[in-house]
């Protein structure tokens, strides 16, 4: 900027100035006699060139010190107009930069209002996928019930038919299987309280740096409104100093970047978990699901095996009956024939007998003497077999008689046997959930 020109001093008489514009010259002249007269009035005077002298110095002074009394307004007028620009300048650009932190910590609590939404939302997903397990869980203990009560029935068969079938196997693979589903979910149920702790975390992490944006937001919106002429403006020195404790553009950042993104990877893993609670239900009860079909085909084979085992056992207890039946018949025609037999024996040796009584010469071996003791040894020998034969028969009867006790007990087992597999195991079996799936829905 051009300097002023500084104005010229006024032209005065040529004569030396002297050194001091106040110092008094005294004269070297003899005092008159009249000087002696005024001696009492005055001691020293001006001469006049020193008097223009200095008149011309107070001229000059008065003008140097109104230049730069000019000089010096020209310069606080400048002054007073760049501190104004400037402060305006320093105070628009505090403002822009206000502005722009606005927009920052808008962008940010945004962000994090919208994370907050969504970590709220997947947890409450997370935690309907928990009760869906829970559900699923409590609908096992029923099939778990049923299996262990078919197999404590089936313990009570009867020794013959207390095997070990494939009924009994593919109940105790159902019964493994139902154990092992519950010990998964179970884990998987801690497992998802144990998200859910961690998304209500994260959420709270969020919550928190969301309002402490929220309340930044409103101290920086009320900042950003201060004016000179605002009334609530008041002088604070010491806050110029930095808080020790203060955070710098890029931790700032940075801070809420790590909130969102430990929120995002709590959620990304609660979707994992919620896609695998899905998996483990569906698998779960299609697992169920085939190891009922099994049992239940196991249970339809083996009760034909014993409905066909029955019918034959019935068809021979019939046969051993009617056997039974014709055996006591034989056994009785045996002992009539022996009573018959008996009796013509009894007429032959009477014969025998009261001819021995005939007297002297007539006691003759004639024929009919040979004849009659033939007669005793044939009937002896049949009645000898006839015995024999009724002895086996009576074997025999007894044999039938244990055969048929047998086949009965055999027909009340497997009657017993059908009756706890189709009664007792089959019936009850009807109170398994149809889909485990479908109950985990179910309140």
């Amino acid at each position: 900027m051009a300097q002023p020109e500084e104005p010229q001093p006024p032209i005065v008489p040529s004569c030396p100035l002297p050194a001091k514009i106040c110092d008094v010259v005294r004269t070297e002249r003899p005092r008159s006699c009249c000087g002696m007269a005024m001696a009492g009035l005055r001691t020293a005077k001006y001469q006049l060139p020193e008097w223009h002298r200095r008149n011309a110095g107070v001229y000059y002074k008065a003008f140097t010190v109104g230049e730069e009394a000019e000089r010096g307004r020209a310069e606080a007028k400048n002054l007073v107009k760049q501190a104004a620009a400037s402060a305006q300048r320093a105070q628009q650009y505090s403002k822009n930069t206000l502005g722009q932190r606005l927009q920052d910590i808008q962008f940010w609590r945004s962000e994090l209002q919208k994370e907050i939404m969504e970590l709220d939302a997947e947890t409450n997903l997370l935690a309907a996928q928990k009760l869906r397990l829970e559900r699923a869980l409590d609908a096992t203990e029923v099939p778990y019930a049923v299996v262990i009560d078919n197999l404590e029935c089936r313990d009570r068969r009867q020794p013959p038919d207390l095997v070990i079938d494939q009924v009994e196997r593919q109940l105790l693979k159902e019964a493994e299987l139902i154990r092992d589903i519950r010990d998964l979910l179970k884990r998987t149920i801690i497992q998802a309280t144990t998200q859910i702790r961690s998304n209500r975390i994260q959420k709270e992490n969020c919550e928190l740096d969301w309002s402490d944006k929220v309340e930044t937001y409103h101290i920086d919106d009320k900042c950003i409104s201060y004016c000179p002429d605002s009334t609530n403006i008041q002088s604070h020195p010491s806050s110029v100093k930095f808080e020790e404790t203060a955070s710098t553009p890029k931790s700032w950042a940075q801070f809420s970047h790590d909130n969102i993104s430990s929120a995002e990877q709590e959620k990304l893993a609660s979707v994992q978990l919620r896609a695998l609670i899905n998996s483990i239900i569906h698998d779960a009860s299609e697992d169920l699901r085939l190891q009922r079909a099994a049992v239940s085909e196991a249970f339809d084979c083996h009760l034909r095996e014993l409905a066909e085992a029955k019918l034959r056992l019935e068809q021979h207890l019939q046969q051993i009956l009617k056997d039974i039946g014709e055996e006591e018949a034989n056994i009785a025609n045996l002992k009539k024939a022996i009573r018959d037999k008996e009796a013509y024996l009894k007429v032959a040796q009477t014969r025998l007998y009261d001819r021995s009584f005939r007297p002297n010469v007539e006691l003759c071996r004639d024929e009919p003497q040979f004849r009659l003791v033939s007669e005793v040894e044939e009937l002896t020998v049949f009645l000898e077999a006839l015995k024999r034969k009724l002895m086996e028969s009576e074997q025999n009867l007894k044999n039938l008689e244990e055969t048929r006790m047998k086949l009965e007990k055999e027909i009340a087992v497997k009657a017993n046997s059908i009756f706890i597999d189709r009664q007792k195991c089959m019936v009850y079996r009807l109170r398994y959930p149809v889909d485990l799936e479908v109950a985990s829905y179910k309140q």
